[in-house]
């Protein structure tokens, strides 16, 4: 009841409220319709919205942050009902910005606005089909957050931070294999039989839009109709560096785990890249370095011997943005954030995300951080959101977000550039030695090119794989069929043991059960270099690229500051070309970045003699697991396995038969009995039936009890040898030999 009343009480409160703003009710007489939808009543209307949107999206900020923060029932319950709110109130105002017609419109700020209100994505759902989305999308982050791996004798294994740094750390093939595979059965089988009904109830919302299905919607974000066309032109670009990278560690791994794992003309098994996902390959750094004999200083041990805890991480974050001129993160930050995981036993997402509350300057970050410089980096970019929601602030909350949706992620990761910089780590007493050799040059790059080369097909392909999904080239049969098509085919990766449509590989990643558009990563990827080339031209930098450190800079800290005050007010390109000259987004700061590694590389793999590409793409596992087989319960060469098959098979058969023929036997003989003699079974005292005197008639009965049991249970055993025989010869679609083709689906 109190739900219903928090609803009718909104919506009674924008309809009075927004009445009182309208001149034309007071008006004696019809007006028309052009007087109801005139700019006058444009700029009243977007007033109104901005007077109430504050308090909507403020309370549902806050109940969201409760429930990620402490994943409880009653959390849950009121984060949904304040959805359902805040979407009807995004419904409400998105309708009746439609109703403007803005075609005739003197003030493009105005026009700007309504276009972006027009835009109420999952909000245009009807009621029903609204609860059920949100219920669905709740349910799928919340079997990501909880899920655990539990061994088979010990704890059981949460994602953070105990199955990461097993995948970071461990080097022992099975070890990663069983972390591997426990992740994808916890979290990605739980969401596969919702998963279809997410993408029904997406493109539904998407069309209420008016737009084809949810990827289109997804890419209008990026106010371009050539969004697809640019992104492979991109991508085109970079893949060399990808390719070099790609063979040389293949080549690494081989020389470590050896034949029987790795190929060296074939794709990378997905389990041995040091990351969960194998997006960025930094924790292998050790069994991939260039120089051995000159390994990088362990910077997470130096911050562990100084002490450092989670709070002094985001204080370093800080300095450095402070250092720039631009703000300070403010006091409440501090008290409200979550920087680190609850000593006292909540569940919580421990994702990490930052978040930006409507009100005054309401900040706050969420992560689980542990003291790694992997950790640093990450709160470095996370600090970098937090800076641009303090930098717009004073705007309208609907310019309240980037340019475009990869400016915020390239603004957070822009600032990690110059973070991870030799120059940097040793000014904030993280590096004890002060120079660099060519060969510690080598190495520190491609520390550097594990995490941002190795991400560039990942972070391409999952919206890809997406927008084939929600358009339906991908039909719901083959989700995981084709997921690995497009790892095979962008990242040369392929499943370290054989995978079925039961699996739902593309789950394991947070941001497909949480619905989080992937594509700004990508861009945001080759937008930091293009950021990061203009800050240091602005902040004096001379000499390579990667050598850059902005710290203390006011001059590049006030072009960076005076772009993040725009928020998304004007195009991303207008705000691209102010900040860096350039129109477009262009990768020439991002191989400028790299090309001493890419030089290096290149003899490298020439003197290797290795390939590029992986042209013997299939995922054989049965040569990688030594032509073993399994058979009931045996590990067996595939001829001793196909031959206990067939005697298997010969032995049900024969059983078949011969109970077929004692039943006929049986039924002859009793027939023939009664025939000759009605009254023999009967004056007979006794016969036996398994050792058991009893009477004949009797007997007769349980013989045919016992033969309908034998019966059934030969053609059970024939049924599982049928299984165990399809089981066998059924492979996965990436270890057919007709599926192993380069072309994407039509």
């Amino acid at each position: 009841m109190g739900t219903r009343w928090t609803c009718l009480g909104l919506s009674l409160l924008v309809l009075l409220c927004y009445g009182q703003l309208l001149p034309w009710l007071k008006i004696v007489g019809e007006p028309s319709l052009d007087e109801f939808y005139d700019e006058t009543q444009a700029k009243l209307f977007l007033q109104f919205y901005e007077q109430t949107a504050q308090v909507v999206l403020n309370e549902f900020m806050e109940a969201t942050w409760n429930y990620v923060t402490n994943i409880t029932r009653q959390n849950r319950e009121n984060m949904l009902q304040k959805e359902v709110e805040r979407s009807q109130f995004m419904l409400y105002f998105g309708s009746r910005a439609r109703l403007f017609k803005t075609d005739h419109f003197q003030d493009p700020e105005v026009k700007r606005m309504l276009s972006k209100l027009q835009n109420v994505d999952k909000s245009a759902l009807p009621t029903e089909d609204l609860r059920e989305y949100d219920r669905l999308l709740t349910y799928m982050e919340t079997t990501y957050s909880t899920a655990e791996v539990c061994m088979d004798e010990g704890p059981c294994l949460s994602l953070e931070p105990d199955l990461e740094e097993i995948m970071a750390t461990s080097r022992d093939q099975k070890e990663l294999l069983w972390a591997w595979q426990g992740w994808r059965d916890a979290v990605g089988r739980q969401i596969r039989p919702v998963f279809e009904y997410y993408v029904h109830l997406s493109n539904k919302a998407a069309q209420y839009n008016g737009f084809e299905d949810m990827g289109a919607l997804w890419r209008s974000k990026y106010e371009t109709d050539t969004l697809k066309e640019d992104l492979e032109k991109l991508f085109e670009e970079l893949q060399p560096l990808y390719l070099n990278l790609h063979a040389y560690v293949r080549r690494s791994l081989y020389r470590y785990y050896g034949p029987e794992i790795i190929n060296l003309r074939g794709p990378i098994p997905a389990h041995l890249l040091g990351n969960m996902w194998a997006q960025s390959w930094d924790n292998i750094l050790d069994l991939v370095l260039p120089y051995p004999k000159k390994p990088p200083e362990d910077i997470t041990r130096i911050m562990k011997n100084q002490h450092w805890k989670p709070e002094k991480m985001f204080q370093e974050a800080n300095i450095f943005l402070t250092s720039l001129g631009l703000l300070p993160a403010p006091p409440d930050f501090w008290i409200k954030s979550m920087l680190e995981r609850p000593a006292d036993g909540r569940e919580v997402e421990c994702h990490a995300s930052s978040w930006n509350f409507y009100k005054g300057d309401d900040v706050r970050v969420k992560k689980c951080t542990e003291v790694t410089i992997e950790d640093l980096l990450s709160i470095f970019h996370q600090m970098g959101h937090i800076q641009y929601f303090l930098q717009f602030q004073n705007l309208s909350i609907i310019y309240q977000e980037g340019a475009s949706p990869a400016f915020e992620e390239a603004v957070g990761s822009v600032i990690t550039l110059s973070a991870s910089s030799h120059k940097h780590l040793l000014n904030r007493g993280l590096l004890s030695h002060p120079h660099q050799d060519s060969e510690e040059e080598v190495n520190f790059l491609l520390g550097i090119a594990l995490e941002k080369i190795a991400f560039i097909p990942f972070s391409y392909m999952i919206d890809v794989f997406r927008w084939r999904v929600f358009d339906g080239t991908i039909s719901k049969n083959i989700y995981n069929q084709e997921w690995w098509n497009f790892r095979l085919k962008y990242q040369g990766l392929c499943p370290p043991i054989p995978r079925s449509e039961e699996d739902f590989d593309p789950g394991a990643k947070f941001h497909i059960p949480a619905s989080v558009p992937y594509v700004r990563y990508f861009l945001s990827l080759v937008l930091q270099f293009q950021f990061h080339e203009a800050l240091c031209r602005a902040a004096g930098h001379v000499g390579p690229l990667h050598r850059c450190d902005i710290y203390n800079s006011k001059v590049a800290g006030k072009i960076l500051g005076d772009i993040l005050k725009l928020g998304s007010s004007r195009p991303w390109q207008e705000v691209l070309k102010e900040m860096t000259g350039e129109y477009n987004v262009s990768t020439k700061a991002f191989l400028t970045y790299f090309k001493p590694l890419l030089n290096w590389l290149v003899t490298e793999n020439v003197k290797q003699g290795d390939i590029l590409g992986w042209p013997d793409f299939s995922c054989s596992f049965e040569e990688k697991n030594g032509n073993k087989v399994w058979f009931l319960g045996m590990e067996l060469d595939p001829e001793q396995a196909q031959l206990g098959q067939w005697l298997l098979f010969s032995m049900t058969l024969v059983m078949l038969v011969l109970i077929l023929g004692l039943g006929c036997r049986l039924h002859y003989l009793e027939k023939q009995s009664l025939d000759k003699d009605t009254m023999i079974l009967s004056t007979l005292p006794y016969t036996y039936f398994l050792g058991i005197a009893m009477e004949p008639r009797q007997a007769a009965r349980k013989q045919w009890i016992l033969l309908g049991l034998c019966f059934i249970l030969t053609l059970c055993c024939l049924g599982l040898l049928i299984r165990v025989l399809t089981q066998h010869n059924r492979k996965p679609p990436w270890m057919r030999a007709e599926s192993q083709s380069w072309e994407e689906p039509p």
